[in-house]
C-alpha cells in the first residue's frame, strides 16, 4: 500500500481526528497511488495517523477513512460502517410517519464524500469524492443488502465539487428500477411529491423536516411569505398548521408547478396561496413600496457562499433580504431566516441579521436558533457538518 508522510508539525488535526488532509500539508508520497486508492498516512516522525483515500486533483489530498491502524478497508469495513449510520437513523427519526430521511451524512459517518437519502422505497447516492467513486461498486452492493425492501439506487452524483477532485458529473440507475417521475414521501403528518432525477439536492430538502414542523407551530392565523419556496415545504406545513394566507416565491416555474400539486395532494385550499415565479430580492423591494405586510416570513435561500472569497459578497447579500423581510414584517411577526452556507459562520449569521434589523430600525429577539435535522448529524471531530443554521426573529 502506498504512504504518504506530512510535513512536521502538521499532524495535529489528524490526532483530533479531523479526516481532512491538504495538499500543503503532505510532504512525500511513497508509491504511486492512483485516485482513490487506500493510502497509509504516517507523521514525520513515523507515528502511523490512518488511512486514507487518495484525492490528486483536490486541495484536500487525502480524507482518513479509519483512525484504527487494526481496521482495514474493505467491503467487510463499509458494511459496518453502513450499518451504524443507519441503525442511528432507526434510533432518532420523528415518527413511523416519517419515509425520507438522510442515511448516511459522509464525513459525519465516517464515510467522506458518500451522502444516501432515502425517499420511501428508493435511495439516492451522491458520490462526491475520489474514495467514494473508487468503492461504488461495493457501496451499492452492500445498500441492497443493508436496505431489503430498495426498490431502486439512483446517482445523483451532478454536483460541481466533483470537478474538484477531477471526476465527472453523472446521474443515473446505479441498481433496481427506475424512479417514477415523481416520488411519494410522508413527513410529519404532510405528504410530498419528489423529483428524484432532476429536484434540488437529492430531490428534496430533508435537512428542513424538524424546522418546517417547528414553523408550523406558530403558523395558525397567519399571513405567511415564503421565500426561495421550492416546492412548498415550508408552505404545506403552514396551510396544514392554519396559515390564513402563503406566498410563494421562487424563480422555478416548474418547482412552484409541484408546489401547488403538493398543496392540492394535502387536501388544502389553493385560494389561500399565491405563487410568484420571480426574483426574491426583486420581488420584496415590489412588497416594501407597496407596503404590504406579513405575520410570518420564511427565508431559506440557497447557498450564497461556494468559497472563502465570496464571504463579503454573501454577507452583503443576507443582509440586504433579511433587511427587506424585517421591513415587510407585522407588528408581532416572525422571521425564520436561514443559511445553509458551510462557511458561513454562526456567530457571523447572527450579526448580519441583528445588522439588517437595526438598519430596518425593527427592534428584534431571537426566540429559537434553529439547524439542520437530526439525520444530518455533525461528527465532533468535523466541525464543517454543521452547515445548516437558522434563525426565528419576533419583532
Amino acid at each position: 500500500m502506498a504512504r504518504i508522510v506530512l510535513a512536521p508539525k502538521r499532524e495535529k488535526s489528524l490526532i483530533n481526528r479531523h479526516p481532512w488532509i491538504f495538499s500543503g500539508a503532505v510532504a512525500s508520497v511513497a508509491g504511486e497511488p492512483q485516485a482513490g486508492d487506500t493510502v497509509e498516512v504516517h507523521a514525520a516522525g513515523g507515528q502511523w495517523l490512518g488511512r486514507a483515500a487518495w484525492s490528486p486533483h483536490s486541495q484536500i489530498r487525502a480524507r482518513v477513512w479509519t483512525f484504527d491502524r487494526k481496521e482495514v478497508v474493505d467491503e467487510a469495513f463499509f458494511m459496518r460502517r453502513l450499518k451504524q449510520a443507519m441503525d442511528l437513523r432507526r434510533s432518532i427519526l420523528p415518527g413511523s410517519d416519517t419515509t425520507a430521511c438522510r442515511l448516511v451524512a459522509a464525513e459525519s459517518d465516517g464515510l467522506p464524500g458518500l451522502i444516501v437519502d432515502r425517499y420511501d422505497c428508493w435511495l439516492v447516492c451522491q458520490f462526491l469524492t475520489t474514495g467514494s467513486e473508487h468503492w461504488k461498486k461495493t457501496i451499492v452492493e452492500t445498500l441492497r443488502l443493508l436496505v431489503p425492501d430498495c426498490r431502486g439506487i439512483y446517482e445523483r452524483s451532478d454536483v460541481d465539487v466533483r470537478k474538484k477532485e477531477g471526476l465527472g458529473l453523472t446521474t443515473g440507475e446505479l441498481w433496481g428500477a427506475p424512479p417514477p417521475e415523481q416520488v411519494v414521501i410522508h413527513e410529519n403528518g404532510c405528504r410530498f411529491l419528489v423529483d428524484l432525477r432532476s429536484g434540488h439536492k437529492t430531490g428534496f430538502y430533508l435537512d428542513q423536516r424538524d424546522n418546517r414542523a417547528h414553523v408550523a407551530t406558530f403558523a395558525r392565523g397567519a399571513r405567511m411569505l415564503n421565500c426561495f419556496a421550492y416546492t412548498g415545504g415550508f408552505a404545506v406545513a403552514a396551510l396544514k398548521a392554519g396559515a390564513d394566507h402563503v406566498v410563494n416565491i421562487d424563480t422555478s416555474a416548474p418547482s412552484l408547478a409541484l408546489a401547488e400539486a403538493n398543496i392540492a395532494r394535502n387536501g388544502l385550499d389553493s385560494s389561500r396561496v399565491e405563487n410568484v415565479v420571480g426574483d426574491v430580492f426583486t420581488r420584496l423591494r415590489t412588497y416594501v413600496r407597496e407596503k404590504r405586510s406579513f405575520d410570518l416570513i420564511v427565508l431559506d435561500p440557497p447557498k450564497f457562499v461556494t468559497g472563502k472569497g465570496d464571504l463579503m459578497r454573501a454577507a452583503r447579500g443576507y443582509k440586504d433580504i433579511n433587511r427587506l423581510a424585517f421591513e415587510l414584517l407585522d407588528h408581532g411577526g416572525a422571521l425564520c431566516t436561514f443559511s445553509c452556507s458551510g462557511l458561513m459562520e454562526r456567530h457571523l449569521f447572527q450579526k448580519i441579521v441583528a445588522d439588517a434589523a437595526l438598519d430596518a430600525k425593527r427592534p428584534a429577539r431571537v426566540t429559537h436558533w434553529l439547524s439542520q435535522s437530526p439525520d444530518h448529524p455533525m461528527g465532533l471531530n468535523f466541525p464543517e457538518g454543521s452547515y445548516l443554521k437558522g434563525l426565528v426573529c419576533r419583532v
